[in-house]
């Protein structure tokens, strides 16, 4: 029996996930690593440990299910997006910590940006919002700010990659440097019309092309891994990033087709045919998929924290122990008792883009209890769903029919009816919820004729739980109004500039 393996690489663990041809998961292994805070609002990564914790989990599912090298069809990578990472390309060897995409560092810079009018040609050219989410400024720091690292980059000395360009670096022993063509949308640096490297972007940014991989599809034959790693090589079938990666994952191959999956942020994406439109709304155009001659594109509203205010919870609070524990914690109340929760930890992403708003509690009195803090962190995570689906049915001008949702917390059934009584539309949960890992997997089966087309695959995707909204429409409107108050006071707390 042959297999396709998924390395599952994101913020805070790497993973990797063995699928056999129906679909069916036959083995998992997961490492966390280290999240690095060298000051307020910034956050980085060691890149070698994102890469022995992704070797690691490889070689472990591996042998947990009994699998050689020969048995694996192909791996298929999805990764963190925007995470900026510079190396060099003699010794293989990072320059500086990964910068996070949740990183602020490069804030004021982008301020600066807007402030000179460079909004509307940067949304144009790259479907993007000036922000320091993205890559383009966290790699200008990076060059500006390591020691000779912008001559280096000048005399092609050293590469820029996103997370799933390291992956490919390593695992071929640097014979490859690519990228696929939804991580590149990411950039900040890539027209999304032609999929290729914007001379203007480039200029604007500073950001010299000796640095940068080149651009493939995401079901594409990248090459091979070192013979080493693995006892053979395996093919390297295919990349997308993490919410491209779900939504393909979730069979949103179709026109108004939307997810959202429930990582350490939250990510909305719907499927949009295949021309790019630019959103009113201040949502993102991304590249959704590229296989073989077709593309498509996705609107994508991001919610910056999502799990991580769980993570919060356990780690920062101490109120709960593990993060599983937080249903039965917030089902014990039956309800928030007016406590609101805006997990504005990194800023708020879409559609508000605010880099200086800040985490706030509102509404706590005498009564108030770990279980209502609990319950509205929830709930919190949910209102801003419903802020980007709002605005998603505003700049499509058609209605959502259905939320397809996965990722860790679409297993708390008391976050996915609330989800579904919020936006007032059903919440659909698929039999598997690792559609990040399995999304990678279908590409690389592609590539390799593992399975044979779209038709095919869609024969997997299975239903496990439909939430329909049963909270009636007036108390909606009440709760999201408080909602909205209460974003209102956590909104440009820090400082700008």
């Amino acid at each position: 029996m042959t297999v396709v393996l998924a390395f599952d690489q994101g913020t805070t663990s790497s993973r990797a996930i063995v699928f056999d041809h129906s679909g069916s998961i036959l083995g998992v292994a997961q490492r966390e690593f280290t999240q690095h805070f060298p000051q307020p609002g910034w956050v980085e990564h060691d890149a070698e440990e994102i890469w022995q914790s992704q070797l690691e989990v490889g070689r472990e599912v591996m042998a947990t299910c009994g699998l050689a090298a020969s048995d694996v069809a192909a791996i298929g990578i999805t990764n963190q997006r925007e995470t900026t990472l510079l190396w060099d390309r003699s010794t293989g060897r990072p320059v500086h910590n990964a910068i996070v995409w949740q990183d602020r560092r490069t804030a004021a810079f982008c301020d600066s940006l807007k402030s000179a009018g460079h909004t509307e040609m940067v949304q144009q050219k790259s479907g993007l919002l000036i922000d320091a989410y993205f890559c383009a400024t966290k790699l200008r720091w990076l060059l500006d700010s390591v020691p000779d690292a912008r001559e280096r980059a000048e005399r092609g000395e050293l590469a820029f990659g996103t997370i799933d360009s390291w992956l490919f670096w390593k695992l071929t022993g640097g014979r490859v440097h690519a990228t696929d063509v939804t991580n590149a949308s990411r950039t900040m640096l890539m027209n999304i019309e032609t999929c290729q490297w914007d001379d203007e972007l480039l200029s604007l940014f500073g950001i010299p092309r000796s640095v940068l991989p080149e651009i493939h599809g995401s079901s594409h034959v990248y090459g091979e891994t070192d013979a080493d790693l693995f006892g053979e090589s395996i093919r390297l079938g295919g990349a997308a990033g993490d919410q491209q990666s779900a939504l393909f994952g979730q069979n949103c191959t179709h026109h108004g087709m939307a997810k959202n999956t429930y990582g350490t942020g939250c990510f909305m994406l719907m499927n949009i045919g295949e021309t790019p439109m630019t959103s009113n709304c201040k949502l993102l155009t991304t590249v959704a998929c590229s296989i073989g001659d077709r593309r498509e594109y996705a609107l994508e509203g991001s919610v910056f924290i999502a799990g991580a205010a769980v993570q919060w919870l356990r780690d920062g609070l101490g109120i709960i122990e593990s993060s599983s524990e937080i249903e039965s914690l917030a089902a014990s109340v039956p309800n928030s008792d007016g406590v609101y929760v805006v997990p504005a930890f990194a800023g708020l992403g879409a559609p508000h883009w605010d880099s200086y708003a800040r985490g706030t509690i509102l509404g706590i009195t005498r009564g108030t209890t770990r279980a209502h803090i609990a319950r509205a962190t929830l709930e919190g995570i949910a209102f801003q769903v419903a802020d980007v689906l709002d605005a998603m049915k505003q700049d499509a001008g058609i209605p959502i029919e259905e939320l397809r949702v996965d990722g860790g917390a679409s297993a708390n059934d008391l976050l996915m009816q609330f989800q579904a009584d919020i936006l007032q539309v059903p919440v659909v949960r698929p039999k598997v919820v690792e559609t990040t890992a399995i999304g990678a997997a279908f590409l690389a089966g592609l590539a390799v004729n593992y399975w044979s087309d779209i038709s095919e695959i869609k024969q997997v995707w299975q239903t496990d739980k439909v939430f329909q909204p049963s909270m009636p429409e007036s108390e909606v409107v009440r709760r999201r109004e408080r909602w909205a108050a209460a974003l209102t006071r956590a909104r440009q707390w820090e400082p700008q500039g």
